[in-house]
């Protein structure tokens, strides 16, 4: 039984649908841009300085490293979303491998990830800005964050994404794949710009290649925006019920805006460290600054005479968050959409408008993203948060594809991972490494944010008491100790603010054996393969009645 070929399927070539029902507006290039669009938001006008403060001129190794660790991720992504192609996907995929408990706690955990986005994304669009409109931000602590008039700007900026979101994902898709095309010409002129107006190859030895090892530069990857300047990979999964030929398309989406990015990154921190004035190295690269660190890749244009360029960026700083926010509240939508198909939030959340968009989850992004404004201000405030929560995010894909392989192994694969459980265990094992580099400051808060949780699913089965679905408590008993243990080898750990009694260099074999003790136990005990294949007929009838 192949469960992809959903029956009647074939949506119109013109684009045009039912009303109340997902559109398959986008295309390849679209779908492919999401991705794009998303990983390029902020992080790269930060990225740069910060990986080189910690890592030196290894932080070329840093950006290789994390992006082949979100590689491993996203193929495993790559292989369900060809599978299955559905909205809100890196939410639903659980739910069908180990039901109703395992599905809410990393939805959960995806939502509280991908809604906290939006608005940080718009926070560094207003703290580049201030250098054009000085009221928007102010200093409070060292960092700079939203005035009251900030705040009304940044609440403009969440009502437009969810007003575009709300006409429909074909504006979203053109309005998307311009803004792409802009950031990536952008970066590519600062890496030529910087690359042809100064090049200094001995700032890659005269104060040593990796200035603190392995450890500065696994730790950079972590915590100075290498994993937060990845993020967005797996939008290609989320929107792939709104693609025109999913199978085909989600692999390349996903796994292109990887590659893409990952050999823009590099270039860029190569053109960065090749143009540094040497006098800005005398103290060493843990002390690199510049007298405008706001924004340090605008303040290098400047410093190497090219003001033109500083004004790009500064631009540019204000386009690609926006960008990105605009995306993630696409994104962050079809999550709490998929979470109501799924049984674990209040069915309104699934409705559709007939534009084909869930306008109650678009309603609850916006609200959900002012929110977000009160306790994380500004864009240094909130970054920790959403760097240890996506990372955590990303843990149950390789597991769900563990799962359905045993339960479900008949079913069609577009698109197959190689190696049996390699690729899906290194990935799994990739995603606790990086949770576990962010450290316990971060990771105690992103900790309490799912106990948080845990009590919402309460009182939504208490509301749905009559529902009658599993609660599945048996296939998602891998959740607790894995939550559980990331938590306490977190404390343990070494990196910001843990006690330091796993060292370094045993942290990776440590982190290895806890990740396959959860990857056996979430195989072992996964749903058995009636209920599995029960819950794909239900998502093959859903799929037929909201195609068009």
């Amino acid at each position: 039984m192949t469960l992809t070929r959903l029956p009647g399927q074939k949506p119109p070539e013109d684009g045009s649908t039912r009303g109340g029902t997902l559109r398959r507006d986008v295309g390849l290039l679209g779908l492919l841009f999401t991705g794009v669009g998303s990983i390029i938001g902020s992080g790269w006008l930060f990225g740069a300085l910060g990986t080189a403060r910690q890592a030196g001129p290894a932080a070329v190794l840093s950006w290789l490293l994390g992006g082949l660790m979100i590689m491993l991720i996203g193929l495993a992504y790559a292989e369900l979303g060809a599978m299955l192609p559905m909205s809100g996907g890196a939410v639903r995929y659980p739910h069908l491998a180990f039901g109703s408990f395992a599905s809410f706690t990393t939805g959960w955990i995806n939502w509280l990830a991908a809604a906290s986005v939006a608005p940080i994304e718009v926070e560094g669009a207003l703290q580049y800005a201030t250098y054009y409109v000085p009221w928007l931000t102010r200093i409070q602590d060292g960092v700079p964050v939203l005035t009251g008039g900030g705040l009304a700007v940044a609440v403009v900026f969440l009502a437009l994404f969810s007003v575009i979101n709300v006409i429909g994902i074909k504006v979203f898709e053109k309005a998307n794949t311009f803004l792409v095309w802009w950031k990536l010409l952008i970066i590519l002129l600062v890496v030529v710009a910087f690359l042809g107006t100064a090049f200094h190859p001995e700032n890659f030895h005269s104060h040593g290649f990796a200035p603190d090892g392995l450890s500065g530069i696994v730790t950079s990857i972590a915590t100075a925006g290498v994993v937060f300047s990845y993020f967005g990979f797996r939008q290609g999964v989320d929107l792939a019920g709104e693609s025109k030929n999913p199978r085909r398309n989600v692999p390349i989406a996903v796994i292109g805006s990887i590659i893409i990015t990952m050999v823009i990154y590099i270039g860029l921190q190569v053109a960065f460290i090749g143009a540094l004035p040497s006098d800005l190295l005398g103290k060493g690269w843990s002390a690199l600054d510049f007298t405008n660190a706001f924004g340090p890749l605008a303040a290098l244009a400047t410093l190497l005479g090219l003001p033109w360029l500083a004004t790009l960026l500064y631009a540019d700083a204000v386009v690609s968050p926006a960008d990105t926010g605009l995306i993630y509240t696409t994104v962050t939508s079809r999550l709490s959409y998929a979470m109501a198909k799924n049984g674990n939030a209040p069915q309104q959340l699934g409705k559709l408008s007939s534009r084909g968009v869930p306008w109650t989850s678009i309603i609850l992004t916006f609200v959900t993203g002012l929110v977000f404004f009160m306790p994380f201000p500004g864009w240094q405030k909130m970054v920790g948060f959403i760097t240890s929560a996506t990372v955590l995010s990303f843990g149950s894909g390789p597991l769900v594809v563990a799962a359905l392989r045993r339960r479900i192994p008949d079913q069609e694969r577009p698109f197959r991972l190689p190696g049996g459980d390699i690729i899906p265990f290194l990935a799994f094992y990739s995603s606790n490494l990086i949770v576990f580099w962010t450290g316990w400051n971060t990771g105690w808060k992103l900790f309490v944010a799912i106990l948080l949780g845990f009590l919402l699913f309460l009182v939504q089965r208490l509301r749905q008491r009559t529902n009658e679905q599993r609660l599945d408590l048996r296939a998602g008993m891998w959740v607790i100790p894995w939550l559980a243990g990331l938590a306490l080898l977190s404390w343990l750990g070494p990196f910001d603010g843990g006690h330091g009694i796993i060292a370094f260099g045993w942290a990776f074999p440590v982190i290895a054996v806890f990740s396959l003790g959860v990857y056996a136990l979430a195989v072992r005990f996964a749903l058995p393969d009636d209920s599995v294949r029960e819950s794909l007929t239900k998502v093959a009838t859903e799929h037929e009645n909201h195609s068009g």
